[in-house]
């Protein structure tokens, strides 16, 4: 038997020394060599054929903003993503009510106030009617405000006159919770045992395999027992895709034994912050005037100091600092701390990170040069609308692809699943057409090709996570791959 496979496919490299070819040969896991058929055939004479000469064969897509596991869990819960109004919501919780054992937890997620036509916060009365013998707790589409039913809020002990935590909101009247308050509920649940979390972490891994990717970074805004299901995972030789994970800056303590586990399918990589929570619930730090509807300007989460303070220790630990920033006041703040780190990441060869970077100021776009900007164009469906209503200065720098592209910005894209389902052909559809759900059209000079967004679905993770065999098809590459029906069409993972 031979020791190599000839793939033949019409494949984009991403490799600027040869950025196409008609075969690659692939021996040990590793691309062995590429170039025409007849080349390959040569090398190898023997290989084992696989001819998908109908097929586009790429560089294999990374997710490079996903909480995995939590992603996992979602997909047995209830999914509200595209519920159109609060009575939808209730007979949905309803009907698993129904199917449920009084006393357990219901869990589900993917709402946007603003398609359910609420402009105040949803209280715990809309559920209670539906819902009074199970606790409820239900996430907002972007995870920074959660819904809970009066049963869920008693077993928190929470009552009007429970004090607002550092960093969140109990809303009142009562049922809703923004940012830091979200753990006051979510902290009384049963905690799932070993099981629960490993079958959650493969669950996840496999869903987004069968999607077409090899890859993904998977962000801290999970228990710690989310990262060790996976490595247990690639442990067991059972984990299919490679993982960059990062840790939440509560564990840098932890870091540099943490860093000692590390595999060839999983390592951690990154420390993340939360400058600010995000837009749909109307947490996203802003510069005045801040939210049109009049409500405010957001909250602040982790401070400047605190990530300029920290970021220095997560550098010199080989960690790249990689912080949550929507709103335009928390990317001009990140963006502040980060001119203090440059140096020092430079030198560790470490190219420091901004998850979303949503809604920017034009002043700050050059300031994004050699940065890597973690953004997610499916966000960009569900928010068109909001942005018009709620951030209308934001209309031309919102979701700023091609001007971040043109600032010398490395754009790595994910879809932040559970937040978004891990689309590749919504999220292709998004950066290119920049249409919304609603038909919104939203600055369409920050439209990308789908060669661009293919490079930022490849190569751009892999350079943010130093990545030097991934992203690209070339001799000693990771033998990682994507097939196409068409670029931004259907897609399968292959992996030799």
């Amino acid at each position: 038997m031979s020791p190599h496979t000839l793939i033949l496919a019409r494949t984009l490299t991403q490799d600027d020394a040869r950025p196409e070819a008609q075969a690659v040969l692939v021996g040990a896991g590793r691309v062995v060599a590429v170039g025409s058929r007849e080349e390959m055939q040569a090398l190898s004479p023997a290989a084992e054929v696989q001819d998908h000469r109908d097929l586009l064969l790429t560089p294999g897509l990374c997710d490079a903003h996903i909480h995995l596991v939590s992603y996992g869990f979602s997909l047995s819960q209830l999914l509200l993503h595209g519920a159109g109004s609060v009575a939808e919501v209730a007979a949905k919780v309803a009907q698993r009510s129904a199917n449920t054992p009084a006393g357990t937890w219901i869990r589900g997620g993917g709402f946007l106030m603003s398609e359910l036509g609420l402009s105040d916060y949803p209280t715990a009365e809309m559920l209670d009617m539906v819902s009074p013998h199970h606790p409820v707790l239900l996430y907002s589409r972007d995870l920074h405000l959660a819904w809970a039913n009066s049963l869920a809020l008693r077993l928190a002990g929470i009552d009007a006159h429970t004090p607002d935590p550092a960093g969140g909101k109990i809303v009142r009247p009562l049922g809703s919770l923004l940012e830091n308050a979200t753990a006051l509920v979510a902290h009384v649940i049963p905690a799932p045992s070993s099981a629960q979390w490993l079958a959650a972490a493969d669950a996840g891994a496999r869903d987004l395999a069968q999607r077409g990717y090899v890859s993904a970074h998977t962000m801290a805004y999970e228990d710690g027992e989310a990262p060790r299901a996976l490595q247990m995972l690639a442990a067991r030789s059972e984990l299919p895709l490679r993982i960059w994970a990062c840790l939440p800056h509560q564990r840098l303590a932890e870091a540099a034994e943490l860093k000692k586990t590390n595999s060839p399918l999983f390592e951690f990589g990154g420390l993340k912050f939360f400058a600010d929570g995000a837009l749909g619930s109307r947490t996203a730090w802003l510069h005045p005037p801040g939210f049109a509807d009049g409500s405010g300007t957001g909250i602040a989460l982790d401070s400047p100091e605190l990530i300029r303070e920290l970021g220095r220790e997560a550098l010199e630990l080989g960690l790249v600092p990689v912080t949550h920033a929507i709103g335009d006041r928390a990317n001009t703040e990140v963006l502040n701390a980060y001119d203090d780190l440059r140096e020092l990441a430079q030198q560790k060869g470490l190219r420091l990170r901004i998850e979303h970077a949503q809604h920017l100021r034009p002043a700050d776009l050059p300031r994004f040069a050699g940065l890597i900007a973690s953004v997610q164009p499916i966000h960009l469906q569900g928010d068109a609308a909001m942005i018009g209503d709620l951030l209308p200065q934001h209309l031309q720098t919102s979701y700023a692809f091609k001007s971040l592209k043109a600032a010398g910005t490395i754009l790595a894209f994910g879809s932040d699943a559970p937040v978004a389902p891990p689309d590749v052909r919504a999220s292709f559809a998004a950066a290119v057409t920049r249409v919304g759900d609603d038909g919104t059209r939203l600055a369409p000079a920050e439209a990308l090709s789908p060669e661009e967004t293919l490079w930022a679905f490849t190569r751009g993770p892999a350079l943010a996570a130093n990545w030097a065999d991934e992203g690209v098809i070339r001799p000693g590459g990771r033998a990682a791959f994507t097939l196409w029906d068409k670029l931004g069409g259907n897609a399968q993972a292959l992996v030799l």
